[in-house]
């Protein structure tokens, strides 16, 4: 699943979809955001300042998220520990909200694109649940729009709580390099190979704690 950027919609990343997954082997989506602000174009929350989105309109588009991807999952047959989820810019923000948020179950995958970790008051991450999730960050060091520093600030802070970082950084403005796209492929591939066994030792864990 994937996220669009401020100001564009649903159709943008369709290309990224099949750069991801060449051979389609597994079932892609992308998602319109709710908000249409100015300039123009669809938004998942109302800009305030780079690393704070505005906090309204931030946790109305993550409820109206999390009962979207319920409501798939059922759909699709596919639990949300089987999902990769990820985005360009805004869409990286809401997907590591709706990957990493306190009271959310972890997916397979994380995949973040020039975006940042949000910071909303009474907004908290849950990382000691996601000990070894995979996370795919890519961010171009010329980026004006979203400083690199907020990539590698993600990148030290999931590393440090345990969490299976692949960092790509190149000298690219606020855009998605296509030299990484080889690599992102290889990550995709081999994080939902394992996904069904990260779920399968996270459930067999949970039933020896119940007992």
């Amino acid at each position: 699943m994937l996220l669009h950027g401020r100001g564009t919609d649903e159709n943008d990343l369709f290309p990224v979809l099949d750069f991801l997954d060449p051979d389609r082997r597994l079932t892609g989506v992308t998602v319109r955001a709710p908000l249409s602000l100015p300039p123009g174009g669809q938004h998942w929350y109302g800009f305030m300042r780079v690393g704070h989105p505005e906090p309204q309109s931030f946790f109305e588009t993550f409820t109206t998220l999390t009962g979207f991807l319920r409501a798939l999952s059922d759909e699709l047959g596919v639990p949300w520990g089987r999902t990769v989820i990820g985005g360009f810019s805004q869409g990286a923000v809401m997907s590591y909200a709706l990957a990493l948020g306190s009271g959310r179950p972890s997916p397979a995958g994380l995949l973040a694109m020039s975006g940042f970790i949000p910071r909303v008051e009474g907004f908290e991450l849950d990382l000691d649940s996601r000990r070894n999730l995979p996370v795919a960050i890519a961010h171009g060091s010329l980026d004006p729009v979203i400083s690199v520093e907020f990539g590698r600030e993600a990148r030290d802070l999931l590393q440090s709580a345990g969490l299976a970082v692949t960092y790509h950084e190149s000298a690219m403005a606020h855009t998605i390099d296509p030299r990484v796209v080889p690599d992102l492929q290889r990550w995709l591939s081999e994080t939902v190979a394992t996904a069904g066994s990260r779920a399968t030792s996270t459930t067999s864990s949970a039933a020896e704690g119940a007992v």
